[in-house]
């Protein structure tokens, strides 16, 4: 999608899916917070979250979301009351179709902790599904790779990471939906 197609302001939802197309999760709401060439920047709070078998559950924390064009993840910083954590999707680039978000999660997660400390996640998932939906070599080849620029960025501190970038946007957010 083009950026002058897109609105800050603008609620989106987001859809999650498998590799076989099957819808994972779905958020029904994401505020647009910025434009950049190679990702956007979302926000919600308390936002109702719909599994893939139907059951429903709302967000606890204000959440910073980075959707990329290229990059095979997605950033979420969760803003919590003793620090920033991060949950990072390691995912297919995102979409977006009639005002929805959507992407392919491949179940490895990168957790980072407010003191930069971090834990991948869902290794057994990831094997379990590559084998199941047969994840090509290049896609798992393309994940491994994406996993490692991942890490390199939370320890370089860029771009979400970044010490006050979470802040500095859920204030954004704020202002936003008090307009």
């Amino acid at each position: 999608m083009k950026n002058e197609e897109l609105i800050i302001g603008k609620k989106y939802e987001i859809h999650s899916y498998k590799h076989d197309s099957k819808i994972h999760r779905s958020w029904d709401e994401a505020v647009l917070l910025e434009i950049h060439d190679e990702y956007l920047i979302f926000g919600n709070e308390k936002t109702k979250v719909t599994e893939s078998d139907g059951r429903t559950w709302r967000t606890k924390e204000p959440a910073i979301m980075y959707f990329f064009y290229k990059d095979w993840y997605n950033i979420i910083g969760q803003y919590k009351k003793d620090g920033i954590y991060y949950y990072c999707n390691i995912a297919s680039p995102f979409i977006i179709e009639e005002n929805t978000i959507k992407y392919i999660d491949y179940d490895l997660d990168l957790r980072v902790f407010p003191d930069g400390s971090f834990k991948v996640l869902d290794r057994g998932e990831y094997k379990y599904h590559k084998s199941l939906m047969n994840y090509s070599n290049k896609i798992d080849e393309i994940l491994k790779y994406e996993l490692t620029h991942l890490i390199n960025l939370v320890r370089g501190k860029s771009l979400a990471f970044s010490p006050g970038t979470v802040e500095h946007y859920y204030e954004k957010y704020k202002e936003l939906r008090s307009n």
